[in-house]
């Protein structure tokens, strides 16, 4: 599900081929974008026959807090077919090193009803691309592929999915009658582009993103006296990433040219516009003992699902 891509800097063509060799068929939820923005134009440029676009109007009124998102999601799944499916958001890349690996785990699973879905490892890219958040409070881990079950939805602002017998179709932040899925490891990874931006789209973007939850005059007041660009504050606390990016994501990539209004080093020279929570003192203690005394393991971490040993 997108809207509004090309105007916030969305990485929508390269999402969608980063998984096309592996998918039957590539269905996209529209929605009607603002003037001036060329989303169908850069899904049209694909020019696969496998891309199949459903037109939709988003309503966050009738779908407040993010829901809009999940309500969006779940009617691009009531338009697929097949066995699996795979969700990615418009700003997620896969890896091609990765493609075999999935294929190869949704056949051995297939027939196994237990598995509800796969579960994707991830890596959040901020700032820049070669800095990556390893921090607590970031979700290291989420669901990507689901079975095509009715009862199964996404879920609050559609990071996730849960089973949801006898859903009615408004409200995705329930807790009671809700099930998490069981889920196998993907063994593969989602490259997470979202905090990826010129720091003036950074801005606009978290201002969409914010008024899908937050409703538009309540927005309107928070933003009304923020400078115009996103401060991602010091890269330098974040960690390196030294590993290839997909080859989807070379030319992207390429176009990279905000390096001059990011701050490298580890200490702020100047205040920070925006708060960041692995910036406070308690959540760098929680990530040091986390790296350093528990493997890695988050402390009081939530997962929702079910992971199975498969």
């Amino acid at each position: 599900m997108v809207k509004n891509a090309t105007l916030l800097y969305y990485p929508i063509r390269q999402s969608i081929m980063s998984i096309l060799p592996l998918v039957s068929e590539f269905v996209v939820a529209l929605g009607e974008g603002s003037s001036g923005d060329r989303t169908e134009e850069e899904i049209l440029a694909i020019g696969s026959p496998k891309i199949r676009i459903i037109r939709t109007v988003w309503d966050i009124e009738k779908y407040p807090n993010g829901t809009e998102n999940a309500h969006q999601t779940d009617i691009a799944k009531s338009h697929c077919s097949g066995d699996w499916l795979f969700y990615l958001q418009a700003d997620e890349i896969v890896h091609e090193q990765y493609l075999s690996i999935i294929q190869q785990r949704c056949e051995a699973l297939l027939n196994d009803p237990e598995v509800e879905g796969l579960l994707f490892d991830y890596i959040h890219f901020w700032g820049d691309y070669w800095h990556h958040q390893v921090s607590h409070g970031w979700y290291k881990r989420e669901i990507r592929i689901i079975r095509n079950r009715p009862d199964i939805h996404s879920w609050e602002s559609a990071q996730s999915f849960r089973r949801i017998p006898g859903f009615d179709g408004k409200n995705y932040r329930q807790q009671v009658g809700t099930y998490k899925l069981k889920v196998a490891k993907a063994h593969a990874q989602v490259f997470h582009y979202g905090w990826v931006r010129p720091p003036h789209l950074m801005q606009s973007k978290k201002k969409a993103l914010d008024t899908i939850h937050k409703g538009v005059e309540r927005v309107e007041g928070l933003y009304r006296n923020r400078p115009g660009y996103y401060d991602y504050g010091p890269l330098g606390r974040a960690a390196k990433f030294k590993d290839s990016h997909p080859a989807v994501m070379q030319e992207w990539i390429a176009q990279f040219d905000w390096k001059d209004q990011l701050k490298l080093l580890v200490k702020r020279t100047v205040p920070c516009t925006d708060s960041h929570k692995h910036d406070l003192p308690k959540y760098r203690l929680l990530t040091f003992l986390e790296q350093n005394l528990f493997g890695g393991k988050e402390i009081g971490g939530f997962g929702n699902y079910v992971l199975l040993n498969r």
